[in-house]
């Protein structure tokens, strides 16, 4: 099941916080409950995905995008993921979030989270995220105009164009 109640605790945390300019690092912190563990005793990759929403739209509420999306009746998609798993994050184990925006091209922002037991990184996830209208993608030009940041373009890191260069050779639609 969806953790609405955990998001909800989030999304009102992050209403205290001060606004964060797009580059900015939204920081935030959990615990993996017995709910989020598979059946190796750890917590389900799929669950780590689900989890990094907790990070994500509070993110997008601090950098006003949130407000924006209700002005302007548009929606968020993601258009791709590439995730690492590197270290097992047992039940009751505390962890830190830390989402960011690192760019964007003309049509997607590149957000980058990870999560942190102490000075260990468990997982990090590059995700490729759109703004919609009406079901078509919102130039980023214009998201970032209508955030006052229009300026806000910073070139990619060079792992982040890698990834966007590898995963246009990937065949679309796939052949199985």
């Amino acid at each position: 099941m969806y953790p609405f109640p955990r998001l909800i605790k989030e999304m009102l945390i992050a209403r205290k916080q001060p606004k964060l300019p797009f580059e900015g690092v939204h920081v935030s912190h959990h615990i993996c409950w017995p709910w989020d563990i598979d059946m190796f005793g750890e917590m389900n990759n799929g669950r780590i995905l689900t989890v990094f929403d907790l990070g994500r739209f509070p993110l997008a509420l601090r950098v006003g995008l949130f407000d924006l999306l209700r002005r302007k009746k548009w929606a968020l998609t993601m258009a791709g993921a590439s995730v690492r798993y590197r270290k097992r994050i047992l039940p009751f184990r505390k962890y830190e979030m830390r989402s960011s925006c690192v760019g964007r091209d003309a049509r997607f922002f590149y957000l980058h989270q990870s999560l942190w037991a102490g000075d260990t990184c468990c997982a990090s996830v590059l995700y490729r995220s759109a703004v919609l209208e009406r079901g078509k993608i919102v130039p980023t030009d214009r998201v970032a105009t209508e955030l006052d940041a229009p300026e806000w373009n910073p070139d990619l890191p060079p792992w982040v164009q890698a990834w966007i260069d590898a995963d246009n050779t990937r065949a679309w639609p796939p052949e199985h």
